[in-house]
């Protein structure tokens, strides 16, 4: 099996998400190494909760995207100061050391020494910072390793959107580990990302023999591309696949306060318990027939109360969209 190398100048999520899937499903074809980037985006894996691991709303509000990915493990934050490496692997050639020998001889040829932790994570020496995080997944033919190398990400921003939503939450799903995390170009500054990529090409040919560089779009199932990436830019994929879980919403209007504890499976609503002080005996009974089997959206609550005949629920639900979840 000739190894093969592939690289994509699109930084778009769900296409590269696609595409790496794509080369998984295709794993029996030979190992490969794709690098890819993504520019301003949140991925959570599979498993979680994307309430919970990100300001989601602020995230697409400024211009960002959430997406979901087929791997476990924790939410992460790209931009063009990431550089995220995919190792698809026949099960037989399958190892996780010589995979992640490859990226930390990369970081040695920058004369940064690196090491790697007991969690998959690949840190700098010394520091201890995590600069590469990793996830994993098999099938019966082949195996997907992927990754980060934070080479020069905007800490600001990862910091402002892997903050979990303000709101009290009792969820179910995997919660992401929090880790100290450090840019490669601090102790490397005349590193640059076509530089990064060489440096990757290099160690992988030094670690598995001489490789082929192919074009994805010439190569792999165009179809099969096109199908996972509009599944990766779904609702129902990012939001719906969220585990059961909880969260309490809370106001103070002029007329008297509203708790609403709002019971979720599938990133909707399945049961709607309201509590209220207000002298309308009957408006905590008519927002929980509202909000069950909606969509947990702050349009999707706020539409179900716009045209409600009593004014307290209109303001309710305009309350709602104004929320960030």
């Amino acid at each position: 099996m000739k190894n093969r190398l592939f690289d994509t100048s699109t930084t778009d999520p769900a296409l590269n998400l696609a595409v790496e899937e794509t080369l998984l499903l295709d794993g029996a074809a030979g190992p490969a190494l794709f690098l890819w980037q993504n520019a301003h985006t949140v991925v959570i894996g599979r498993g979680q909760n994307a309430w919970k691991e990100c300001r989601s709303q602020l995230l697409e509000e400024e211009g960002g995207t959430l997406v979901r990915r087929t791997t476990g493990g924790g939410a992460v934050y790209h931009d063009l100061g990431n550089l995220n490496f995919s190792f698809v692997m026949p099960r037989k050639q399958y190892d996780v050391a010589r995979q992640l020998n490859v990226i930390r001889r990369a970081a040695a040829s920058f004369g940064i020494q690196t090491e790697a932790s007991g969690r998959n994570d690949i840190m700098i020496s010394g520091s201890g910072a995590k600069f590469s995080g990793n996830a994993f997944r098999l099938t019966q033919e082949a195996a997907l390793h992927h990754g980060t190398i934070l080479f020069d990400v905007d800490m600001q921003k990862l910091g402002r959107y892997l903050a979990p939503s303000p709101e009290k939450l009792k969820a179910k799903g995997v919660e992401s580990m929090r880790s100290r995390v450090g840019n490669l170009k601090e102790l490397a500054p005349h590193m640059t990302i076509p530089t990064l990529k060489e440096a990757l090409w290099a160690a992988y040919r030094e670690e598995y023999g001489p490789a082929e560089t192919l074009n994805w779009q010439e190569t792999l199932d165009q179809q099969q591309i096109a199908a996972l990436e509009a599944r990766n830019r779904s609702w129902d994929w990012v939001y719906g696949r969220t585990p059961r879980f909880d969260i309490t919403l809370y106001n103070r209007f002029d007329w008297g306060q509203v708790e609403m504890l709002l019971s979720l499976k599938q990133a909707h609503v399945e049961e709607a318990q309201v509590y209220s002080d207000a002298n309308d005996p009957e408006l905590a009974a008519r927002l929980e027939r509202a909000l069950t089997g909606t969509a947990f959206t702050p349009q999707a609550l706020s539409s179900r109360l716009a045209e409600a005949v009593d004014p307290e629920d209109r303001e309710v639900g305009q309350w709602l969209a104004g929320q960030q979840f």
